[in-house]
C-alpha cells in the first residue's frame, strides 16, 4: 500500500472563464487526488482533474448550501489524510470574500502543508472584460470592494460609508439588496451616478445591465438578472462602450496625428 502524503492547495479559479485560471492553478488541478469545488467554478476546470480523482461539489448559492463551512473544513482534512493532494477550487480568489483564510487556518491546525495559488478576482476582471476600468486617471483615485450582506444577513453598514466616496464601488453578493444599496446612494444625492450590473461575468451566460442609481433597480428587474452578479457604481461605468447618457464624460488623448508625425 502506498503511503499517503497529505497536502492541500487553495486555488483561485478566476471569475468564470476556465482560461482565466493561472498556469500554477491549472497544474495543481492536473495533479489532484481530490477536488472540492464551488458553484462559481466552471465545469471545464473540474474535468481537467485526473479521471481517478474524487470530485466533490461543496458550492454555496444564495440561501442554499450543500455543505456548511465547518463541514468543508473537515472534508479538506479528512481527504488530505485519506487520499493525499486535495485541491480546494474556489471562484475568483480564495482570499476575497472566499473564506480561504479560514480553511488555511483549519488545515494548518492539523499541520497539513497548504499551497496558496491566487486567482483573478471578479471584482477587477468582470468590469475589465466590459471595458470598464475600476480606476481611471482624471475620473477617480481609488476603488472599494464590498460585500452587501453581513454574516447576520443584514445590509453592510460599509455601503452607506462607501456612498459618500468618489471611489468606484464594486459590490459582490449584493443583487438581492440592490434596492437598499440604491437608497444609500440616493441619500447622498447621487441619482445620476452610472451603475453597471453584470450577471455571470465571463461565463457564456453573461448578462449586462447599464443604468444610473435612479433607474438601475427597474432595469435589472426588467432584464430578469439573477445571481451571481456584481454591481459597479461610479463615474467609470460611463466609459462602457454601450453607456448612453448626455452626462457621459470622455477623456480623449491628443490626436495621434499630432503626437506621432506621419501617422495615417
Amino acid at each position: 500500500m502506498n503511503r499517503v502524503f497529505p497536502k492541500i492547495s487553495l486555488v483561485g479559479a478566476g471569475p468564470g472563464d476556465p482560461e482565466l485560471i493561472s498556469l500554477k492553478g491549472y497544474k495543481a488541478i492536473k495533479k489532484a487526488d481530490v477536488i472540492l469545488y464551488d458553484a462559481l467554478v466552471h465545469p471545464a476546470l473540474v474535468e481537467e482533474a485526473p479521471q481517478s480523482a474524487i470530485k466533490v461539489f461543496v458550492g454555496k448559492r444564495a440561501g442554499q448550501h450543500s455543505f456548511s463551512q465547518e463541514q468543508i473544513n473537515f472534508l479538506l482534512v479528512q481527504y488530505a489524510y485519506s487520499h493525499g493532494h486535495v485541491v480546494r477550487l474556489k471562484g475568483g480568489d480564495a482570499f476575497v470574500f472566499g473564506r480561504g483564510h479560514e480553511e488555511l487556518n483549519f488545515a494548518q491546525s492539523f499541520e497539513i502543508p497548504v499551497e496558496l495559488i491566487p486567482g483573478i478576482s471578479s471584482c477587477i476582471a468582470v468590469p475589465e472584460l466590459q471595458q470598464v476600468p475600476v480606476t481611471r486617471r482624471g475620473v477617480n483615485e481609488s476603488f472599494w470592494v464590498l460585500t452587501a450582506t453581513t454574516r447576520s444577513g443584514k445590509l453592510s453598514k460599509d455601503i452607506a460609508v462607501a456612498a459618500q466616496s468618489s471611489a468606484t464601488i464594486v459590490i459582490l453578493m449584493g443583487l438581492r439588496k440592490l434596492a437598499a444599496i440604491v437608497e444609500c446612494f440616493l441619500a447622498q444625492g447621487k441619482e445620476t451616478t452610472p451603475v453597471m450590473v453584470v450577471q455571470s461575468g465571463s461565463f457564456e451566460t453573461e448578462k449586462v445591465v447599464l443604468g444610473s442609481v435612479q433607474d438601475i433597480v427597474e432595469k435589472v428587474k426588467k432584464a430578469q438578472l439573477g445571481t451571481p452578479a456584481i454591481i459597479v457604481i461610479g463615474d467609470v461605468v460611463a466609459l462602457h462602450p454601450n453607456y448612453k447618457s448626455t452626462a457621459r464624460q470622455t477623456y480623449p488623448y491628443e490626436s495621434a496625428k499630432s503626437v506621432i508625425p506621419g501617422i495615417l
